[in-house]
């Protein structure tokens, strides 16, 4: 058994800590459906509107196209300023032939599947050893977790809308199991 004198617990020499992939971190942006995961991106810089109409038109409008030929599927984001845009609306409004865009209320994590699979990632990626020395390592593995995800969880967590939308009113907006 080891013990800190008083005073010394915060002391440098006292502590020890780690640093994943130095220090840093990235931004991703992945879409699925029940019937298959999308893409997923690494964003390189802050997502503002323009970064993300052009990951929409980019990534996310041929996914939707090859996934659901014959027509218009709902699409889910939440209120994040650059998904509320002027620019991404209007593009929303000129593709309603592949898009419904859902109403969002604000601050709703307990409704959002994506936030589900965000944390079934990042528990993957913590349990990995070593820790990632780099931001290259840290997205390279992040990708391989992303396409490695289980087809029967993010169908499950399609299926799950109805029952959160359910929890979500039921509990008038407050927080949920979910």
């Amino acid at each position: 058994m080891t013990m800190d004198l008083p005073g010394e617990q915060l002391l440098p020499s006292c502590t020890a800590g780690h640093t994943q992939a130095g220090g840093g971190g990235i931004m991703l942006w992945g879409t699925f459906s029940w019937a298959a995961l999308g893409p997923v991106v690494a964003v390189e810089q802050t997502m503002k509107a323009v970064n993300y109409l052009n990951i929409i038109a980019d990534q996310l409008h041929p996914y939707v196209a090859f996934v659901f030929p014959t027509g218009s599927r709902f699409f889910q984001q939440d209120n994040a300023p650059c998904h509320k845009a002027r620019i991404v609306l209007e593009w929303f409004e000129e593709h309603t032939d592949k898009f419904h865009l859902m109403s969002w209320p604000p601050n709703s994590p307990d409704l959002n599947p994506m936030e589900h699979i965000w944390d079934v990632m990042e528990r993957q990626l913590r349990a990995q050893t070593p820790p990632c020395p780099n931001i290259s390592t840290l997205r390279d593995r992040c990708l391989d977790i992303w396409y490695n995800l289980s087809p029967v969880m993010y169908q499950k967590l399609v299926a799950s809308m109805p029952r959160r939308v359910t929890a979500v009113l039921k509990a008038k907006g407050g927080a949920t199991g979910y």
